[in-house]
């Protein structure tokens, strides 16, 4: 089948969208699932045509640009619409069993169309190929983010996603002050005709930074990460695990790619540092002060500010001869990110359900009443401990080897030392729950639940054992 045709269909969630929202109740548990399976084989459908072309273009009603809107469609677009979709298809099956604050049943209705409208935001912001569709994705990305943390309706989630929104609008508004000074300058959208119409000066210079603080803003970014930990950490279970896995995600996605891909002439060696040395504080302080919480979804929440901060590592990197290493690295740990920090906050939801609170010391006896949960949290927990067989193993390999084999030693060594900090909080977590609490009492939980979890964790150990084929079709994009 033509890709002009099956690319369409990897925006089908947001037709599911309206769907779930007239069905309820009706359109569970099928909806997901069929979605799920469809922009799957739109997947499987286009993988053919991509290997043999290396990247697909689809010019939207026959329009080229500069006048028209184009897709880019390639290997890390594959990857990330991938992982998008194995983490909204198990949170939806999740999020089935769920139901926070019980007697609420009826507000939480609402995550369903929520949920297929970030699904199909986040699909339309990786294929997006201008900086104002781009704009235009990342609002809905946005708005649909603010909704998920505030669905609870207590207090203090809905302060947590007013501050969040605020925060976004700036970084919003900081992102279209750049697009105006660009498409001011040299008279496109188009990212393509923008990388080649850009010249290094004063105006490409402003623009990147606006670009850059509204993307580090939204992406919670050290050292504008505050807003993150709270709207994590007091949304709903199944929601904290699509914030922290992909919206984040794809937000990242656009600065890495805009920065590397349209403004690498303008980054200049010293920047370039600059970007690595915020990463490295990223994750030695977001490290440290997930050592310091008491609340499970608290930990995994400043996990994220630190797990943030490695693919910024890779940005010096991709200067010098390992830069096919660092790319593959960088985007490798981000998709083995998703996958394992969405299995974190699930199971942190399903301890949560069990025992009505989620502090870590007053969880004596979990492990012995859910093994399945614990184990999943140790699968996911050796992505972020970088510990074979998993992906973020070969994520910070290749990043290893970009950096010494670049002389960059000092790089490599924050790596190695991220490791064990993240050793440092998850055992501090795993060593309570393993505690023997004698008959305390803990709610049933739906097998679902816990299944759905495990799932993800396992796909971040999959990852790592069939890296072969997906480091290759990262390093197959074209760096600039």
């Amino acid at each position: 089948m033509s890709p002009a045709l099956l690319l369409p269909g990897l925006i089908l969630p947001l037709v599911a969208a309206p769907v779930s929202f007239l069905l309820g109740r009706r359109a569970l548990p099928w909806l997901p699932w069929l979605v799920a399976l469809m922009v799957a084989g739109c997947l499987c459908g286009l993988a053919a045509p991509l290997l043999s072309e290396g990247e697909l273009f689809l010019h939207l009603g026959n329009w080229e640009p500069p006048l028209g809107l184009r897709w880019r469609f390639d290997g890390l677009v594959w990857g990330m619409i991938a992982a998008t979709t194995l983490v909204c298809l198990a949170v939806a099956v999740y999020a089935d069993g769920y139901v926070p604050n019980r007697g609420r049943r009826g507000r939480w209705l609402g995550f369903w169309p929520v949920l297929f409208f970030l699904w199909g935001a986040l699909n339309s912001l990786f294929l997006a190929g201008d900086i104002f569709n781009i704009y235009v994705t990342l609002e809905l990305v946005s708005l649909a983010a603010v909704a998920l943390v505030t669905l609870d309706g207590r207090p203090q989630a809905l302060a947590a996603g007013m501050r969040y929104l605020l925060l976004a609008l700036v970084g919003s508004l900081c992102y279209l002050l750049g697009i105006a000074l660009l498409y001011a300058s040299f008279g496109v959208l188009d990212a393509a005709l923008l990388a080649e119409r850009l010249q290094p000066g004063m105006t490409a210079s402003l623009a990147m930074a606006l670009l850059g603080v509204g993307l580090f803003l939204k992406t919670a970014l050290f050292p504008v990460h505050g807003w993150l930990p709270a709207a994590h950490g007091e949304a709903p279970a199944p929601a904290s695990a699509l914030l922290s896995s992909l919206v984040v995600m794809g937000s990242l996605y656009v600065l890495l790619r805009l920065w590397l891909e349209l403004f690498g002439a303008v980054l200049t060696p010293g920047l370039r540092q600059f970007v690595a040395v915020l990463g490295a504080a990223a994750v030695l302080w977001g490290s440290w002060l997930a050592m310091r919480q008491r609340r499970l979804k608290l930990v995994v929440a400043y996990s994220t500010v630190a797990q943030l901060g490695y693919p910024l590592l890779m940005v010096p990197l991709l200067e010098t001869s390992g830069a096919a290493a660092a790319w593959s690295g960088g985007f490798y740990l981000l998709l083995s990110h998703a996958l394992a920090k969405a299995s974190m906050f699930l199971v942190a939801g399903v301890l949560l359900h069990a025992q009505g609170h989620d502090r870590i010391f007053q969880s004596r006896g979990f492990a012995g009443r859910y093994p399945m949960s614990v184990f999943a949290f140790g699968l996911a927990a050796l992505t972020l401990l970088a510990l074979p067989p998993s992906g973020g193993f070969i994520g910070k390999w290749l990043l290893l080897e970009a950096s010494f084999g670049s002389g960059q030693w000092w790089w490599g060594l924050v790596l190695l030392l991220g490791g064990l900090l993240a050793a440092g909080y998850v055992f501090r977590v795993l060593v309570p729950i393993f505690g023997d609490a004698g008959h305390r009492h803990l709610e049933a939980v739906p097998l679902r639940m816990e299944l759905a979890a495990l799932s993800l964790a396992v796909g971040s150990v999959v990852l790592g054992l069939v890296a072969g084929a997906p480091v290759r079709a990262l390093q197959a994009v074209v760096l600039p």
